[in-house]
């Protein structure tokens, strides 16, 4: 089964931000999805293109997504220009934006589906997982020129999960629980069929076997099921980065982005030089995985193929000193420089935990405060 990929000329990028809604009263989730996009675009689609705003699963959810951009600060005045709009839409109806991996104390038993074949097939079919996914995450496509380069970039990139992960990791709590992970998110998400890790083909042709044989045996209806945390999107020509939880704010947002944006060019110019890159075996990256959902900011990682570890914050300082050229030739030197930021302010997993020991496990506490960093 032959899989076009439509290659991206140069290395853009475009940023999917899921968003919870939450009651303003009682800051639990709201099924409001159908009502907020009804009075968005009863403002007029010179107000906010409807393509930049989206439907998700569950009508708790709104996704706001830009256009094709040729710079991560392009990419965050596309999100505030549309996000603004619908913030304040969603406060006349007596609704904010909630930001996060996961929702503190919200029961998956009373929130309501989207109407819609692809999901209500997606329930049908994973039964209790599913109807648990109150999940929210940030995606970051990045434009690669030729398909050949897609897998091994995928592949490659996986080394630098634990550090993505950790940075963003932001849902400690689930179903009033603190789980002791940074990202409950990463765990939950992972149980449903084709989520989780890549598998770690070398061939655009392993690749076309492998979609074919999915959808031979009914395990996808379209190719956008295969819900790896990095995959290719061929019909975007891009690497899609959906390693990380929920994100609170543009800041950190960007800063994300910035790093993903670099890795992934650091990449393709490496291959384009005839470089061989580095790959880690399964059972490292899924151990990586593992440790930076566990332990956040804190994780020991492995390194390499030898097993050499590292706290992931110490190699993350080299692994910012090496991108940083690299940024500042993509225009994004001041948002990479703000990934150095979330290890001393506190990823949000930590900022949430710390407004749970302030207020006595004041799991509202830690509503208002997400929905206030919007602000920041």
């Amino acid at each position: 089964m032959a899989v076009e990929f439509t290659s991206s000329a140069r290395p853009t990028v475009g940023v999917e931000w899921e968003f919870a809604l939450v009651d303003q009263r009682t800051r639990d989730l709201s099924n409001t999805a159908a009502e907020l996009f009804e009075a968005v675009h009863a403002r007029g689609a010179s107000v906010v293109d409807e393509s930049k705003l989206h439907r998700e699963l569950l009508r708790n959810t709104v996704e706001v997504v830009t256009g094709i951009c040729d710079d991560v600060p392009e990419a965050l005045a596309d999100l505030a220009d549309t996000m603004g709009v619908v913030r304040r839409t969603a406060r006349s109806l007596g609704i904010d934006l909630y930001a996060a991996g996961t929702h503190p104390f919200a029961e998956w038993s009373v929130q309501q589906l989207t109407p819609g074949h692809r999901y209500e097939e997606l329930i049908s079919r994973t039964q209790w997982w599913g109807r648990q996914m109150l999940i929210w995450g940030l995606h970051v496509h990045v434009g690669i020129r030729r398909r050949e380069h897609a897998l091994p970039i995928v592949s490659s990139l996986l080394n630098q999960f634990p550090h993505l992960q950790a940075l963003s990791a932001s849902s400690p709590v689930w179903s009033g629980t603190d789980t002791g992970y940074a990202s409950n998110r990463a765990m939950m998400f992972q149980q449903l069929p084709t989520a989780g890790l890549p598998f770690q083909f070398e061939t655009w042709e392993e690749y076309e076997g492998y979609v074919a044989d999915a959808f031979h045996t009914g395990v996808i209806e379209h190719i956008n099921d295969i819900r790896w945390d990095v995959r290719p999107s061929p019909a975007l020509g891009t690497i899609e980065v959906r390693i990380c939880d929920g994100v609170s704010n543009l800041r950190e947002l960007g800063a994300l982005a910035a790093l993903t944006h670099c890795l992934v060019v650091d990449l393709e110019r490496r291959l384009e030089a005839g470089e061989q890159l580095p790959v880690m075996p399964p059972w490292h990256t899924q151990e990586n995985k593992w440790r930076s959902a566990r332990y956040g900011l804190d994780a020991e990682i492995i390194l390499d193929a030898a097993g050499a570890e590292r706290l992931v914050t110490d190699d993350l300082d080299d692994l910012l000193e090496r991108l940083t050229p690299l940024a500042r030739e993509l225009r994004c030197e001041d948002e990479l420089r703000d990934v150095a930021r979330i290890p001393v302010v506190g990823a949000s997993y930590q900022r949430q935990r710390r407004v749970l020991d302030r207020t006595g496990g004041d799991l509202v506490a830690v509503v208002d405060s997400v929905v206030a960093e919007l602000d920041d």
